[in-house]
């Protein structure tokens, strides 16, 4: 039998029906009332021998007792609450098991499945699937593009706490972000043994905002992370309880970091005048401020069509051509699947993005203008590279707003019909010809377009890691602490 629970509900069932207590039906069948008990209860399974007298005992055919529906509607909740009670997610609880014995109502029993129930479904809506999680991204991004990728209040509340360090012109330093931690009552501590799972951790009782060492020259990197960690603080960000939440807020941090990096004022009085020598570069913009190239072009989408009246597109393309990052208001057709994402999407081979992995000589910008069904665009694209592979940062604007652009003389065109698979994704004939049917590969997986949104306290947290990680660092108890 393979659900015990419910061959124990239908021998008490039946049992009770028959007005015999454990005692006595032990004495018919030759087994203690208390090897009885642990059958009714779940805990013991009767060799078939027994479970045939026992069917003879009570005056019900085998195929009754051995039926794998629960007996009555009461019995089927009691066999829904102890399930519910075995469960991992109970456990996690630290609460004791609840018996239904005779003195509970139906009531109450139906009251507590309930409570299950929906402790299940809140759980399961916390975590997204993968289709979720590229639904929750894709509803993201088509929002953006209705604001023009532009978030006024973010603007207006980093130009104002980079006002308040003193800040005058020029990169933003180090001791800036510094004096902003400090005046949120924050201390920035590095440390070499960060978790594993988090970029950085916020210790609200000691008020230290624990940061990996240095890893990029200039600091970029550890100066974002400090005001990412920082922005949660100053949006008054809770835990997330859904993956759209949880996109939410990392696109409000990252937001609110380049926004500081690059201050509204400055980046606009410096992108106008070189719009007005139609002198535009992401690569000057990028060393205006001194920061990674795609933190500049991400930047420049915040503000193209916001204060420069320009559309235009962003993509991070992996070696692979396979679409990281996408953004576009220019009209540009992106690669998508059925359910609209276009995160791992192959771009057209002969767009810049995946032409400038052609190039030998990759320190300069590439630029080409690419003839597509929607119209030409001009972009730019940069190479650049992590410690696993290399990706290209693409900016791009239609023909007419090339004139604004340095490498608007470039010579490079290219023809894409894509999504016509004839374009660029169906072999030549004579190889389909020769290879149909003749080879098998196994494909990439893009693991970062499938991750959900872990479960626990904090999103893709270890919590036991972060609390010992706590515990060798907080001069005090770290209760309460927040990973950024």
């Amino acid at each position: 039998m393979s659900d015990l629970m419910i061959l124990g509900q239908r021998i008490r069932h039946f049992r009770t029906e028959a007005e015999l207590t454990l005692d006595q039906l032990g004495e018919r069948v030759g087994v203690a009332g208390s090897q009885l008990s642990l059958m009714e209860n779940g805990k013991r399974e009767p060799r078939i021998g027994l479970l045939t007298g026992i069917a003879e005992a009570l005056g019900v055919p085998l195929s009754a007792l051995l039926d794998e529906s629960p007996p009555s509607e009461r019995a089927a909740l009691e066999v829904e609450l102890e399930r519910a009670q075995r469960s991992t997610l109970y456990g996690s609880l630290g609460l004791p098991v609840v018996r239904p014995g005779r003195s509970m109502s139906d009531e109450v029993l139906a009251s507590l499945v309930g409570l299950h129930r929906e402790l299940v479904a809140r759980e399961r809506r916390t975590i997204a699937t993968p289709e979720e999680a590229r639904r929750a991204n894709t509803e993201l991004r088509l929002h953006m593009r209705t604001l023009d990728n532009h978030l006024p209040e973010i603007e207006e509340l980093a130009e104002r706490t980079v006002a308040e360090t003193g800040h005058v012109s020029g990169a933003l330093t180090h001791r800036e972000v510094e004096v902003m931690a400090t005046r949120l009552g924050f201390e920035l501590v590095y440390v070499h043994d960060l978790p594993h799972s988090a970029r950085s951790v916020t210790d609200l009782e000691n008020g230290r905002i624990y940061l990996p060492p240095a890893s990029i020259p200039g600091g970029h990197g550890l100066r974002s992370m400090a005001l990412q960690a920082i922005a949660h603080r100053l949006l008054g960000h809770e835990v997330p309880s859904t993956y759209a939440q949880f996109l939410q807020q990392r696109l409000e941090i990252n937001y609110f970091a380049a926004a500081a990096l690059m201050p509204r004022a400055q980046s606009v009085a410096f992108l106008t005048q070189a719009k007005a020598d139609r002198n535009i570069a992401v690569e000057d913009f990028r060393d205006a401020f001194g920061v990674t190239h795609e933190a500049a072009a991400l930047r420049f989408t915040n503000l193209a069509t916001a204060h420069l009246d320009l559309t235009l597109h962003f993509l991070r393309v992996g070696d692979d051509g396979a679409v990281y990052k996408a953004y576009e208001n220019d009209g540009l057709r992106l690669p998508v699947d059925v359910t609209g994402s276009v995160e791992g999407q192959l771009v057209c081979r002969n767009v810049a993005a995946r032409r400038a992995f052609a190039r030998t000589t990759r320190t300069t910008e590439y630029y080409q203008y690419t003839d597509t069904p929607e119209g030409t665009y001009w972009e730019s694209t940069q190479i650049g590279s992590s410690s696993t592979d290399e990706y290209s940062i693409t900016v791009g604007v239609p023909f007419a707003q090339a004139k604004f652009f340095r490498g608007r003389e470039t010579t490079e065109r290219r023809v894409s019909t894509c999504p016509d698979p004839a374009c660029c994704k169906r072999p030549d004939g004579s190889l389909g010809r020769r290879w149909g049917g003749k080879v098998w590969t196994s494909a990439k997986l893009h693991a970062h377009i499938l991750s959900p949104l872990p479960s626990g306290t904090f999103p893709g947290v270890d919590d036991q890691e972060l609390y010992g990680f706590l515990e060798a660092h907080a001069p005090r108890a770290a209760e309460g602490a927040a990973p950024a």
